[in-house]
């Protein structure tokens, strides 16, 4: 049982987590007002396997620019497709099929669905005290003396919650128009947040078993609960997800005076595009961190876009490989 469990009240820890995600939403609200919108359609060149990955606009309200980022705290509905018709999963998947039919041997066309890990601990720790004060101290810190963040900060009640809605959009799109295209490789950080989030939101959804991969894990470095687990705690934590050949037992990248830049993270994040989107699967879903998502997004060439813990935001890729 965590320590916030066992010295706070239930009432005092669910009014802590709504705070908490009131706050963070002013401060994601804050920081739109300062992202600039990428064109759509940019690309990104991987320059060691020279694959380009584009993203392809026109299909989901995330794509356009004038689509008003300040609604994000209620997700939209059907994961943000533009099409309302009575079959528009149908008609989705056969536009995929279509683009995919028609495209030549160096081309093909994914959709790649990647949720957001609900509330941690530490979510709701940089909420209650300030990002300034987050970053210059607390995230130094592994907890306050009442609740603990760090290594590898678990889900609160509030993120438990949100997991669980994420998996009821799932099935609530299982039963509309004509059955959302189910994941065939499903992804996961080695961050407990985000596996544990995984595991809720698939739960009776996908029989896929999940494959945690070292680079889907959050900003790297300084922050404890960025801080993966021993590879045997992983395992012991989540026994139907396979673990990647050549994991580590420790984690060996975690520094606590070195945090990884944007940059860096960028990198690994390609790396991982150039991994799961060259094989012959098309649908193809991630759980992870906003990190995470802000790094894909930006080498798909798409515009900033906040999701909130427990979020979905689908990306319709065209991968090509340079001749």
């Amino acid at each position: 049982m965590s320590p916030l469990r066992q010295r706070l009240p239930r009432t005092f820890l669910l009014l802590f987590g709504l705070l908490a995600l009131s706050a963070r939403l002013l401060f994601y609200f804050d920081r739109i007002s300062t992202m600039f919108s990428a064109q759509s359609g940019s690309q990104y060149t991987s320059s060691t396997h020279h694959i380009t990955y584009e993203t392809v606009p026109g299909y989901f309200v995330h794509d356009d620019p004038a689509f008003d980022t300040h609604e994000l705290s209620l997700p939209p509905p059907r994961f943000g497709l533009i099409d309302s018709s009575p079959d528009y999963w149908t008609r989705f998947k056969a536009t995929v099929q279509k683009l995919n039919d028609e495209a030549g041997p160096s081309c093909s066309y994914k959709v790649l669905f990647i949720g957001r890990h609900g509330e941690g601990y530490h979510n709701a720790a940089e909420a209650f005290y300030g990002t300034k004060a987050w970053d210059d101290y607390w995230s130094l810190l592994n907890g306050n003396g009442t609740i603990t963040w760090g290594p590898d900060a678990k889900l609160t009640e509030l993120g438990i919650e949100q997991a669980r809605m994420a998996h009821e959009r799932w099935v609530t799109e299982l039963h509309a128009g004509g059955k959302i295209p189910l994941p065939t490789k499903i992804y996961s950080s080695p961050l407990s947040r985000a596996a544990k989030t995984l595991e809720i939101t698939f739960k009776n959804v996908s029989n896929e078993r999940p494959l945690i991969i070292e680079n889907l894990r959050e900003i790297i470095g300084v922050h404890t609960c960025d801080k993966r687990a021993t590879r045997s705690e992983i395992h012991r934590a989540f026994p139907e997800f396979d673990i990647e050949e050549g994991f580590t037992e420790d984690d060996l990248l975690w520094k606590p005076d070195v945090r990884e830049t944007d940059n860096e993270r960028d990198t690994r994040v390609r790396r991982v595009f150039d991994k799961i989107l060259q094989t012959d699967d098309t649908y193809i879903a991630i759980v992870a961190h906003g990190g995470i998502i802000q790094s894909s997004l930006r080498v798909i060439g798409h515009r900033p876009y906040p999701i909130m813990t427990g979020g979905t935001i689908p990306l319709f890729i065209k991968v090509t490989h340079a001749s």
